[in-house]
């Protein structure tokens, strides 16, 4: 049957985004098959578009970008037991601009109840980077202090209201003094412009000179080497995004003195295996339900409207997370 996806034949800008029709097959053993209603819009997305870094797999041209969404599983190829048709589910998977399509059972997660599928759909791959960001990579304890930056960005709402709740005092930068009172209702106890204060000395400042054991970074370029200085001895600067560019000619001797770490993680490593991934969704749909996390879907876009959605993405122009409905 015909559905409807997004292709690129060509790496570039939004221009490159192109409506396209496929045929879609019945799913093969193993498969699933999913109507969505909605998909995620992730920076990744745009990294790929342009044919930038990242833990994409090389693929022929053209390409479906994305790797997650939601719907209601429609059909269920040969030896998939766990779920059902009319079941609402969740999935990462590449090649998500797409409103109907074949998935892996092995990376469908089942929906509680209340886990709605916009919810999912738009939140997913940044909730389930949140777990491992917090729990795993780095394990934030009760007193710690974290600098998170984009803190009003999709990442960041979710990051600070978690870390929040795990006891840490959380400092967040933005961009821009519209996105502060963002940033402080959802978890920020402190927020940063970094374009018009000096966040290393504000962060220093807030610490009583000590500095902070993590630093989670998803703009790249323009704060990630100042954001050293706000480590304290023995400290780690997580850098899971590049939304200003990538970190060039760095200087492994910037880490000698305090003894400091640096870590470029992917989530595609974290939840390689099916227990990962279903364990990590598990963690995440638990601190929604205990009240911990609240997820919002803050834009809509018509899939038929993507380049808007990724001007507005690129652009930094967004608070919270946006979501694509076919």
């Amino acid at each position: 049957m015909k559905t409807t996806a997004i292709h690129i034949h060509a790496h570039g800008g939004p221009e490159v985004l192109r409506l396209a029709s496929v045929e879609v097959g019945n799913p093969a053993p193993g498969e699933l098959r999913i109507r969505q209603s909605a998909i995620g819009l992730n920076f990744a997305d745009i990294y790929q578009r342009r044919g930038g870094h990242g833990p994409h797999t090389p693929a022929p041209f053209p390409i479906t970008l994305g790797a997650q969404g939601a719907g209601v599983v429609e059909a269920l190829g040969a030896g998939v037991a766990d779920f059902r048709v009319g079941q609402s589910v969740a999935y990462f998977h590449p090649g998500a601009y797409q409103a109907l399509r074949n998935v892996p059972a092995s990376r469908v997660i089942a929906l509680p109840d209340h886990i709605s599928e916009e919810i999912a759909g738009a939140t997913l791959l940044r909730g389930l980077t949140a777990e491992y960001l917090l729990r795993r990579l780095y394990v934030v304890q009760p007193g710690d202090a974290v600098l998170i930056h984009a803190a009003a960005g999709g990442m960041g709402v979710i990051l600070s209201q978690w870390a929040r709740a795990l006891g840490a005092t959380v400092i967040g930068t933005v961009g821009a003094d519209a996105k502060i009172a963002t940033a402080l209702a959802h978890g920020c106890h402190h927020v940063i412009n970094y374009r018009s204060e000096d966040f290393v000395a504000r962060t220093l400042a807030l610490t009583g000179g000590l500095g902070v054991p993590v630093v989670y970074d998803a703009v790249g370029k323009d704060v990630f080497v100042p954001s050293l200085d706000c480590l304290r001895p023995l400290g780690i600067a997580i850098n899971y995004g590049t939304a200003s560019g990538d970190v060039e000619g760095f200087d492994l001797q910037r880490l000698h003195a305090k003894s400091l770490s640096i870590s470029r993680p992917t989530l595609r490593t974290f939840i390689a295996e099916t227990a990962q991934l279903r364990n990590s969704a598990a963690a995440l749909f638990d601190v929604v339900r205990d009240g911990t996390l609240r997820l919002e879907v803050t834009h809509h876009y018509p899939l038929a409207e993507v380049r808007r959605a990724h001007e507005a993405l690129e652009n930094r122009a967004t608070t919270g997370a946006p979501v694509l409905v076919p």
